[in-house]
């Protein structure tokens, strides 16, 4: 489990989050909704340890991630896959040596054993032959897939997703959005999902937490969600569209 208590963090005169408080349940996946540039992906970055906040506590498994040193977190960071809004592959490595980075860093594979591994990781997101391409060569579909195979390679026990659909058309996002909700029941993870894409949102999620001046005004269920009477929660459910 993962919790979150009172949480303030401020960038300068900017102040992101004002007393954010947040549960997030084992195998659930908890999608969170908020305007662009509110400050949900620094929350993801505070969960892994990337980022401090000012205040506030962040427990993982019932460890203090605040408090912890660095190797201390290296080792927090292996728990968690994480796929970046961009990607995030190394345009100087092909495919296969994308995702063999994390295994020959990270984890106590043999060298026999590594290329059997980004296999079954590219076999999870259904791609096949792909190993030797560069990812200029490949669409932008395609790198989410590969991004995610490379997160799931050490078989995480959380997955953080960082608007995971942005850029893709719908088909592609559609996808996208069953492909993690197929590895859910696969792997067993627990998820966050930080998206501004309401359609998106309602196919994956368990829960929804919507984040508006700081903190969270509602957490709950697609049913709680719809039920609401506050205008900041009517605006996501009446419009699905991007916020």
């Amino acid at each position: 489990m993962i919790i979150l208590r009172n949480i303030f963090k401020s960038f300068g005169e900017k102040h992101v989050h004002q007393g954010v408080n947040l549960e997030v349940r084992d195998r659930e996946t908890l999608v969170i909704l908020g305007k662009s540039g509110g400050g949900k992906s620094v929350l993801l970055k505070m969960i892994i340890g990337l980022l401090q906040p000012d205040s506030g506590s962040i427990t993982v498994d019932g460890f203090e991630v605040t408090t912890m040193k660095y190797r201390e977190l290296q080792k927090l960071r292996l728990k968690f896959g994480f796929l970046f809004q961009g990607a995030a592959l190394f345009d100087s490595m092909t495919v296969g040596e994308n995702i063999e980075l994390a295994l020959r860093r990270h984890s106590e594979y043999k060298e026999s054993d590594i290329s059997e591994r980004v296999q079954y990781a590219l076999e999870l997101v259904k791609l096949h032959n792909v190993e030797h391409l560069m990812p200029s060569s490949i669409s932008g579909g395609m790198k989410k897939r590969v991004g995610l195979a490379r997160a799931i390679a050490l078989t995480p026990k959380y997955m953080l997703y960082d608007e995971p659909t942005t850029g893709l058309d719908v088909e592609t996002a559609d996808g996208i959005n069953l492909l993690m909700n197929e590895l859910k029941t696969t792997l067993g993870v627990t998820s966050i999902v930080v998206t501004h894409d309401i359609h998106s949102a309602f196919v994956i999620g368990d829960r929804f937490a919507i984040f508006e001046n700081g903190r969270f005004i509602l957490t709950g269920t697609k049913e709680e969600l719809r039920s609401s009477a506050d205008p900041e929660v009517r605006k996501y459910i009446e419009s699905e569209i991007q916020i």
